[in-house]
């Protein structure tokens, strides 16, 4: 009997089941952009029935994806979900920057807080919390990933040298994003480069081999023994549904928790920057937890440094467009020193972060240490802007932003001058991905220790 419970279907059906609730809220309301907590439904109510459908609905874009590695590059798959899971945060954002078009410069620090506050989100919280939470699961799922060493915080997840393609686009993602603030604001040129740059990288995956080495279980090998047509079928569903369920429902998620935060003295501000985009992060970071409880890290930690990418390179580069759109002529989406100095720590943080994934590991003390600069900076933001008034809190603010900027470049420096080897490495095995993809043919260099 209990067997029966344990089908593939019944998972599926579970998931569905947690999306119900909210599609009767949105249907009740009228459809998209009618639901609004405080008005036709209480912020707590949001957060439940929202959060339970972002639940679902991650689960079956998880679902989708693995299935899909059957006949796409996983790489590929993997990008396709990072997409559709971080595509709330592109929604929150290009709000911002429409209403910059039409004349807000408030909503255009806004939209450069919400997009710098979900990046960092997803590596101070999202690469660590994961890598945390990778070794300890490896204590019961065997992740062969996991390597047990000895010495204080030593155990470290070793991922899979097939990541360098996405490394290697991040990084120089990250070096550009160093020099947008020179001009004041993201323009046109910052938008072809960035677009750019992420479908030169989507060219390269969609271009590689269909690996079939890894064995899957639950519900994708449920449906990947499903003939060509059904399977495809449950993959373009799995895609549709999920993303259609995550668009809809993350924004009065992250309207609720901004309410609940507001009544407990929380600023606006802050909020915008930090809970709106926990809200619009959590999709993916629970597709990658999914990934991670299956023993399946490396394709976990792919999916967050394919978000970041694409993060890095479209949410930036489409702000322009949108506001070009709203504006009603191409132009520069401007902001404040404040947001000037967000861009450029948020560049400094992901420079450390990729030089920790240089050498195609990250142990708990580099985790760690993700986890407390993240932590450190943003309760120190916290405590000036509930202390200090205006301009005295901006200027305060401002000088820690520059201060944890200067401490993230010196220890990404550093580390990337320690690990030459792994970044020689890294660069090299890009280049031959690259041009495999591209059908020159190369081959693969031997990983440097």
């Amino acid at each position: 009997m209990l067997d029966r419970f344990r089908h593939p279907l019944v998972a599926v059906a579970v998931a569905l089941v947690l999306t119900v609730p909210w599609i009767a809220t949105f249907v009740s309301s009228g459809g998209y952009g009618t639901v609004h907590p405080g008005e036709n439904i209480t912020p707590g109510m949001a957060v439940l029935v929202g959060g339970l459908a972002i639940v679902g609905a991650a689960f079956l874009l998880a679902w989708a994806a693995e299935t899909a590695e059957k006949d796409v590059p996983q790489a590929f798959a993997i990008a396709v979900l990072a997409v559709l899971a971080v595509a709330p945060e592109y929604a929150v954002d290009a709000l911002y920057a429409w209403q910059a078009g039409a004349g807000s410069s408030e909503a255009a620090n806004l939209a450069v807080a919400n997009m710098t506050g979900a990046n960092r989100i997803l590596i101070g919280l999202g690469w660590s919390g994961i890598a945390l939470f990778t070794i300890y699961r490896a204590k019961h799922t065997a992740d062969a990933a996991v390597e047990n060493r000895p010495g204080l915080l030593a155990d470290a997840v070793t991922l899979d040298p097939g990541i360098a393609t996405e490394i290697a686009f991040l990084l120089a993602a990250t070096a550009y994003a160093f020099f947008i603030p020179l001009s004041g604001g993201i323009g046109p040129l910052d938008t072809l480069f960035l677009v750019g740059l992420f479908m030169l990288y989507i060219l390269v995956v969609i271009r590689g081999d269909v690996e079939h080495s890894e064995e899957h279980v639950g519900v994708p090998a449920y449906f990947q023994q499903y003939s060509r047509a059904p399977r495809i079928a449950f993959v373009l569903f799995g895609f549709a549904f999920s993303g259609a369920i995550i668009f809809t429902a993350v924004h009065p998620f992250a309207e609720g928790l901004e309410q609940l935060g507001l009544q407990y003295g929380i600023p606006e501000f802050f909020m915008i920057q930090w809970f709106a985009p926990l809200a619009s992060e959590s999709p993916e970071l629970i597709v990658v937890a999914y990934l991670v409880n299956k023993a399946r890290s490396t394709a976990g930690f792919n999916a967050l440094i394919s978000s970041k990418l694409n993060q890095w390179t479209l949410l930036i580069g489409t702000l322009a467009v949108v506001y070009s759109i709203s504006a009603g002529a191409i132009g520069t989406l401007s902001f404040d020193q404040k947001q000037a100095a967000e861009i450029w720590i948020t560049a400094a943080q992901s420079l450390f972060a990729i030089a920790i994934l240089t050498n195609f590991e990250i142990s708990v003390r580099e985790a760690v240490a993700l986890l407390v600069l993240f932590a450190t900076q943003v309760l120190a933001e916290f405590y000036v802007i509930q202390t200090y008034t205006e301009p005295a809190a901006t200027t305060i603010s401002i000088s820690i932003l520059y201060a944890f900027t200067a401490v993230y470049v010196v220890l990404g420096v550093g580390l990337f001058l320690k690990r030459g080897e792994s970044v020689r490495e890294l660069l090299e095995r890009s280049v031959s991905n690259a041009r495999t993809a591209i059908g020159i043919g190369a081959s693969e260099p031997g990983r440097a220790d």
